[in-house]
């Protein structure tokens, strides 16, 4: 996975893709991004997507020799029904390539990558762009990773870009999914 792209549709407006490719290069998954950004956070940060978006309808969950993987992208984050079909379709874990505002991702960024991996016990990895954009506002940055209890294993920060990493433990996802049972508790869809 390497962000999201535009993709053609068959309208006048594209879809904003996220494309998993398996290490021998082939297409495991593409996931459109369904919840489009139209906003006013502030006189700096108004945009509307989806005069330029078309919005995807199907989740994408696949299975790869690291786990089930999903995806979502960027303002999806706000959806918290999205990562629980994504974890009734089995996700261990949601990667969510990003351009969170910088107010937005200064308020709500930490909490809800948190939030989701907590909620649906998996792991989020969520890089995010950082930076000033074409669009006059600048990006968040502080690409996370996060493990099923919420601890965050990787944080960029700030500044330049730069690349983290972290160990995905299927052991520990297993014993958190085992101590704290919460996806077989539910009772609501």
């Amino acid at each position: 996975m390497a962000g999201s792209l535009l993709e053609r549709s068959d309208t006048d407006r594209c879809f904003n893709t996220a494309l998993l490719f398996g290490p021998d290069g082939g297409l495991l998954a593409r996931y459109r991004k369904i919840h489009l950004f139209d906003v006013e956070v502030d006189a700096t940060v108004r945009t509307a997507e989806s005069r330029t978006r078309q919005p995807g309808d199907q989740t994408a969950c696949v299975e790869t020799d690291l786990g089930v993987i999903g995806l979502a992208v960027c303002y999806d984050l706000m959806f918290p029904e999205l990562f629980r079909r994504l974890a009734s379709q089995g996700a261990e874990v949601v990667v969510v390539p990003s351009a969170f505002t910088a107010p937005t991702g200064a308020a709500h960024w930490h909490t809800l990558v948190r939030a989701r991996a907590i909620e649906n016990q998996c792991y989020v990895v969520a890089p995010d762009q950082y930076g000033p954009t074409t669009h006059g506002f600048d990006n968040y940055g502080h690409s996370v990773i996060v493990d099923p209890w919420g601890e965050v294993l990787a944080d960029a920060g700030e500044g330049s870009p730069r690349v983290i990493h972290a160990e995905l433990d299927g052991g520990w996802l297993a014993s958190v999914r085992r101590r704290l049972p919460s996806l077989a508790h539910r009772r609501l869809d």
